[in-house]
């Protein structure tokens, strides 16, 4: 009786809709819903709302509520159905917000010919005031900084005395902290658009995608948006915006804090896109000049004839381009800042050896703690308040590319431009919310040290637990910098996710790559005993730099723990320390997804989204 009972129970769901996508042979449409599930907002930002409808047959209704409210009345407006063309129909509404706090469910049912599937999305709203509210915000992110890059800085910079430091980093000073998770919603480990996004909006997205959730299109640039933290602070509040990196100015970090696209890529679209008023920062600076000139002049990495620095000056920039124009410029204007055409040079490049060979003819690029200095000279004389964005960008890059000195000293030059603007809230009226976070880790790890007294080299030089002597790192003239990168005994820092390299421990000269790109044809990898199944005639593998091995040097070839088709050092999964001091930092303690570092900053700032400034 029970089996008969319940053969009828499902044939009867069956043929209502209900259970068509369990029945084989059966599926209904499937329904994703943007944003996704478990999203949270800020009540009155706005937000793209859409709904795909997929893998439908003869579609007959689809039908989508909002707490049992009919989408379009709850949104007041009607979502627009379009058909994607690659058999996706989409529903959607643009610049919708949820006004007030509290719980909503999304549900979305489409009904084709063999019935109904559905999906929900729950959400939470939120409207937090801190008790004491902070004028300002200073969000610094040190790209890559993850807690182990931190110790390195603070071993070399501040020196040991019996086991014990003598001194702390100023980052670690502060009195709020916390650790931030860092995956997408699509990837366990992330890049820095996707974990920069989340700072920026309060929401995860994908991998190389800035300030979007991503769509069923190939177009980079229809992707549902949500409001970032610039054009929040400008429309609710009508605060100034700074931009502050070593990276280009439109990399990932930078430009996840003002634009939207799914491919972070789009350098010089984003570059376009900084000139809109509803979001263009009054301080940019950085390297990337190639991205703002004209595709007909030389360096371009443009691809129209779009002047972006003139069209700056023309809407009242100052444009600089070195570190003395910098330094000069007025504090009463807004300020465009390039200082080179890609990636500035690091700190030692910069500041100590200034090889004429590495630097080219940029000799006279600014520091991070004079880049602040001017940016916070500027940004306050907005009695409304500001944001600043301020980014230690090549701690991550000289970790790709396995260069722990040349990062370690980005990462002491970074916490000097913290301690400058600790100083200088402390001296204009301690009412700046200063954060101090990294975006996702690295896999570089303190193994102990390294030294060659004894004859020993290469990884037969590695000194771990009681031969593991302490460094000896000068600093002559007390500046947090040692006078050599390279002294006799050093520290043996090693990788969790390396290509194929040469090590030895030393620090380079010159910055060198640590692999070069070679196509391998499928006899020559089998006739050299690869047997990694490649699918094509031939593929573009990652090998050892040879430019990094030099004859009579203990150099040794480390093989690749990752594919042989990644050409760096990857990102690691693992959770980053937050710092923080000031109005709202208390906020920030325990365990924390990443998007709650900007629900923190919000909170800090008692900003009321639902509010335009006209």
């Amino acid at each position: 009786m029970k089996r008969q009972w319940l053969k009828r129970a499902i044939l009867s769901m069956v043929a209502c809709g209900s259970l068509a996508g369990f029945i084989p042979g059966v599926q209904a449409a499937d329904v994703r819903i943007l944003p996704v599930d478990n999203a949270k907002f800020l009540a009155g930002a706005k937000f793209d709302f859409d709904i795909e409808v997929s893998k439908a047959k003869n579609l007959k209704n689809v039908d989508i509520t909002v707490n049992g409210q009919k989408a379009d009345k709850f949104f007041g407006q009607k979502l627009d159905a379009k058909d994607l063309g690659n058999g996706v129909i989409s529903y959607r509404a643009n610049q919708v917000n949820f006004p007030k706090a509290g719980a909503y469910t999304v549900k979305a049912t489409a009904t084709d010919a063999d019935g109904a599937n559905s999906a929900d999305a729950r959400y939470t709203v939120v409207q937090d005031k801190a008790q004491r509210q902070a004028k300002n915000v200073i969000l610094f992110v040190g790209d890559g900084m993850s807690l182990q890059a931190r110790e390195m800085a603070r071993i070399i910079s501040k020196g040991m005395t019996n086991g014990k430091y003598n001194d702390l980093l100023a980052m670690e000073k502060m009195p709020h902290n916390c650790l931030i998770t860092t995956s997408g919603y699509d990837s366990l480990t992330t890049d820095s658009a996707n974990s920069a996004s989340t700072y920026a909006t309060g929401h995860k997205s994908v991998v190389n995608a800035l300030g979007v959730y991503e769509d069923s299109t190939k177009d980079p640039f229809d992707d549902p948006r949500v409001e970032n933290i610039s054009e929040i602070v400008k429309r609710s509040r009508g605060m100034s915006v700074g931009i502050i990196t070593q990276a280009e100015s439109t990399d990932a970090t930078p430009a996840a804090m003002v634009g939207h696209t799914r491919r972070r890529a789009n350098q010089d679209y984003i570059a376009s896109e900084y000139l809109e008023d509803y979001h263009r920062p009054d301080v940019i600076m950085g390297g990337g000049s190639r991205r703002y000139i004209p595709q007909s002049e030389q360096g371009s990495k443009r691809h129209d004839n779009q002047n972006v620095i003139q069209e700056f000056k023309d809407k009242g920039y100052t444009f600089v381009s070195n570190s003395k124009e910098m330094m000069a410029a007025p504090d009463n204007k807004p300020l465009l800042g390039l200082f080179h055409p890609s990636t500035m040079n690091v700190y030692v490049d910069r500041e100590i050896l200034k090889n004429p060979e590495v630097l080219g003819k940029y000799t006279d690029q600014p520091n991070l703690i004079n880049m602040t200095k001017k940016s916070l000279d500027i940004l306050s004389k907005n009695p409304k308040g500001f944001f600043a964005m301020i980014e230690g960008a090549s701690i991550d890059k000289q970790l790709h590319a396995m260069d722990w000195q040349r990062a370690t000293y980005d990462t002491i030059e970074f916490d000097k431009a913290i301690e400058y603007a600790q100083k200088w809230n402390k001296e204009h009226g301690d009412n700046t919310l200063i954060i101090v976070v990294a975006d996702h880790a690295h896999g570089a790890s303190i193994t102990g040290t390294y030294h060659e007294r004894d004859g020993k080299k290469g990884l037969a030089a590695v000194r771990t637990y009681a031969d593991s002597i302490f460094p000896t790192f000068k600093d002559a003239n007390h500046d947090g910098f040692p006078d050599n990168p390279d002294p006799d005994v050093t520290l043996a820092i090693q990788y969790a996710n390396h290509p194929e390299y040469y090590e030895n421990f030393h620090f380079q000269q010159k910055p060198t790559l640590p692999t070069v790109s070679q196509t391998v044809t499928k006899q020559e990898a089998q006739q050299a005993g690869d047997k990694t199944e490649y699918h094509q005639v031939s593929t573009v593998v990652e090998k050892a730099n040879p430019s990094r091995h030099h004859d009579g040097d203990p150099w040794e070839l480390v093989p690749a723990n990752i594919p042989d088709t990644i050409g760096d050092e990857c990102h690691a999964a693992d959770d980053v320390p937050l710092n923080a001091e000031g109005p709202g930092s208390e906020y920030f303690q325990g365990v924390m997804d990443n998007t709650e570092v900007f629900f923190g900053i919000m909170r800090a700032l008692g900003i009321d989204a639902t509010k335009n400034v006209k």
